[in-house]
């Protein structure tokens, strides 16, 4: 049951030109504020006209500039999930998610309000009002509306970002659950990397109004196509490079020289690396690999619930805090094994890990 997209809208600061296909497995659109993203699922849910373009959900043709096409919100069986839940606040639970449901007998809404209410774990709470729901209820009930009227495409927009730590961990386990039961186009708009690829089997990389990137989420992250997709994505350190042999890449602003674990087709322009992926070396260890391995100093730390991230300067000693070359993360344990050694450290950059920007 594909959802197929190929729209433009001209906005405000820019043009938003979008094409993609969304089939089965969950989607998750990842981009910075003002990307986009909002609006492309607006415009798919009928409440925004694009100017031109076509949108299609399973061989029905809701949108088509050329044939003067546009279906109504009511025809287009898309459920749509707003950020602020958007629930009437002067009706109750069950009230709520029985909305869109008033064309079918009473009967009829009954079983499918009680089998909604029980798979996003609503029970007890039917004949409460929205002001009587902590946010994860309100999000749940929200999203208990939104698939009700059995819709052939669900769109979320930023459903978690409204939520503290604890009731997002709780709604993403809920829309996880409902994803596998649902098996239809389920597009989920986000500005949180992680939370992208935890929800998330497609990713789509809108910047700007255009498709960065779009693929399974593996591929993406691993391998992202350019600077800006890697940034968004999470990379966090990055070069200008130049080739200097087969498999030889120089990394300018780091001041060194890198293998590199793939051949290189084309010329490089940058060279990047995740934070995760830097690894620290025992210098007493006669045995560990001496490849891409480079003495460091530590500018300063950040440090969070289990993890730190370090930031360190190559080849001397820094000459401010400001100056430094490489975030590299730790987990806390780890972190203990080395924080007292005394300095140089020794750092390695896995070739496999390196991932190479063409011009």
């Amino acid at each position: 049951m594909p959802l197929e997209v190929q729209i433009a809208k001209k906005l405000r600061d820019f043009t938003l030109e979008v094409s993609f296909r969304a089939g089965d497995a969950p989607l998750s659109i990842l981009g910075p504020s003002g990307a986009g993203k909002t609006m492309l699922l607006r415009c798919i849910a009928g409440l925004e006209r694009p100017d031109c373009g076509r949108i299609a959900l399973n061989d029905r043709v809701l949108f088509d500039s050329e044939q003067h096409m546009q279906i109504p919100v009511r025809e287009r069986r898309v459920g749509l999930l707003f950020q602020h839940y958007a629930l009437l606040p002067h009706r109750t639970v069950e009230e709520n998610i029985a909305f869109g449901l008033r064309r079918l007998q009473a009967a009829e809404q009954a079983t499918r309000v009680k089998d909604l209410v029980a798979r996003t774990h609503l029970s007890g709470l039917e004949s409460r009002y929205p002001r009587e729901l902590s946010g994860g209820e309100q999000q749940r009930a929200a999203l208990a509306r939104a698939l009700a009227i059995e819709p052939e495409a669900l769109l979320l927009d930023e459903p978690l970002s409204a939520l503290d730590t604890h009731l997002r961990s709780q709604l993403e386990a809920q829309l996880q659950e409902s994803f596998a039961a649902y098996r239809r186009p389920a597009l989920l708009v986000t500005h949180n990397m992680e939370e992208a690829y935890r929800l998330g089997e497609e990713l789509l990389v809108l910047s700007g109004g255009r498709v960065s990137a779009a693929g399974a989420k593996e591929q993406i992250f691993r391998r992202p196509p350019t600077v800006e997709v890697a940034r968004l994505t999470g990379c966090k350190n990055f070069s200008r490079a130049r080739t200097l042999a087969a498999g030889l890449v120089e990394a300018v602003d780091w001041g060194c020289q890198v293998r590199v674990g793939h051949s290189i087709a084309r010329p490089v322009a940058h060279i990047g690396i995740r934070a995760h992926h830097i690894d620290f070396i025992e210098s007493s260890d006669a045995n560990a690999p001496t490849e891409n391995t480079f003495p460091c100093w530590l500018v300063r730390s950040s440090e969070t619930p289990f993890r730190i991230t370090l930031y360190l300067h190559l080849h001397r000693p820094p000459g401010d805090a400001r100056n430094y070359h490489l975030q590299a993360e730790v987990y806390k344990e780890k972190w203990e094994r080395f924080r007292h050694r005394p300095f140089p450290w020794h750092l390695r950059l896995p070739s496999d890990q390196l991932v190479l920007f063409h011009e």
